[in-house]
Parts: C-alpha cells; structure tokens; sequence
C-alpha cells in the first residue's frame, strides 16, 4: 500500500472511530472478488446472456423457458467455490465489533450473511431464497432450483402458485421497503462507504449524496472512478479486499 493511501485509510479509520452511526454500501467489486460475474461491464453477463430473458413479462408469458435460462444463469454465478472473501469478513468483523451498525448491498449472492454480517439491507434481494408468486411464501433456492434442474419447469409452491428467484427482476421496482431503510441510513449516517460500487445504478447510486448532505464523511473505495467521487471526502482507488481488511484491523 503506497503512501498516498496508507493516508486516506488512515482518514477513513480516524473518522470511523469518530462515528455514531456507520453505513457501508457495497457493490459488484465485493462480489466480483469472490469470483462472481460481474453483470454490467465489456465481459459482464449482460454481454452473455439477454436481459429480456429475466424481465417480469417473460416469467409470466413463458414461466418454462424463464426458468431454463435462470438455470443457467445460476450455474455460471455459482459454478466453482464461491465463498465470502476478505471484504465481506472484514466487514462482518466491523459489524460484530460495533463499529458498522448497517450493511447495504446491490449483490444478491448472501456472501455478506455467510460471512456473518447481521443487519443487512438487500436491496435488490436475493439468490438464496425463491418465493411463491401467489401467497408471498419464501424458502431455501437451492432445492427449488434442483426441482427445476430435474424437469418441474416452473417449480411450483404447494399452493400451487409459480415458484420465482427472490431477486427484483426487470421491469419490477425495488421493495418499497428496503429502500426506505436505506435512505433512512444514509440520513442518519455520519460515516458512510462505499465498497465496491460504480454508483451508476439508482436507488443505491443516490445513497452517498444523501449522506453527504446530511453530514457524513463518505468514502469511495473502488477500482475505477465513479459519478458521486466529487460526493466523497476520501476516494480511493485501490481493492477492497485490502482496504477493508486494513481499516477493519486499524479501527
């Protein structure tokens, strides 16, 4: 680590310590550390598959063919050993020392719970549980997802409704809910970082500005720049699988 950023981690942990309330956002460059496919990008899987395949109308037009391609779509997001890395334990670690009060991601992988954090706002849900259409019930993807690997395409819920991944899909808006946490968070927050993210996708984009208009110190870590860096008093360009872990164990 050069000295140029041995000095603004130095200025995000000085101000970290200064805290009542801390927000980390984190977006595909946590996930993409894992060996995840980044989705947007000149090689991301928006290259390789069609985004209409995973609209709203495709499930309820073609509930078969929409669970063929999420199929496959699932086996190249989790194809190999996919585990929480570096930043998402040094994130749960900041967590559990009491240091981050609140986790928002854009990922829908559940590394940040695997590796353990608690207070988790998913805003773009998640991989890791599927949900009946009709009555709102929720369970574990992976047995659904091995039902529709063997043929029941789509997998149903036992009220007979059409099973679908617990993601917002295209042409779905964000949970109502999530989102409102989320602003709330960045309204309170007095230190808020951003881990990941190129901050071009909105609600999540919005999020730093918020804080920075509230009083936060925000920082930017990731590797390009981003649309908000004129929001943040500290950016820096660098892997978050070395930053965090540096002001994890600095704090």
């Amino acid at each position: 680590m050069d000295q140029s950023t041995e000095s603004k981690v130095a200025d995000l942990v000085a101000s970290l310590r200064e805290s009542d309330t801390a927000v980390v956002l984190t977006g595909a460059g946590v996930s993409t550390a894992s060996g995840i496919p980044a989705f947007r990008g000149e090689d991301g899987l928006w290259s390789e598959f069609d985004p209409k395949a995973f609209h709203r109308r495709r499930l309820d037009a073609d509930p078969a063919g929409f669970w063929a391609d999420r199929l496959e779509l699932r086996e190249r997001l989790t194809g190999g050993s996919i585990e929480p890395n570096a930043a998402h334990e040094a994130i749960a670690t900041l967590e559990a020392e009491g240091h981050v009060d609140a986790v928002v991601t854009q990922n829908v992988d559940g590394l940040h719970r695997e590796a353990g954090t608690e207070n988790l706002i998913e805003l773009h849900g998640t991989n890791e549980q599927v949900a009946c259409d009709d009555c709102g019930r929720r369970t574990a993807a992976e047995p659904v997802f091995g039902r529709a690997a063997e043929g029941e395409r789509p997998p149903r819920c036992e009220c007979g409704g059409v099973l679908r991944p617990d993601v917002v899909l295209f042409g779905e808006s964000l949970p109502g809910e999530a989102i409102e946490r989320a602003n709330w968070l960045a309204h309170r927050a007095d230190w808020f970082l951003v881990a990941g993210s190129s901050l071009t996708v909105a609600p999540a984009a919005g999020l730093p500005g918020r804080a920075a208009r509230s009083g936060a110190t925000v920082g930017i870590v990731n590797l390009e720049s981003t649309e908000k860096d004129d929001a943040a008093a500290v950016v820096v360009r660098a892997d978050v699988t070395t930053i965090l872990p540096a002001i994890e164990r600095r704090v």
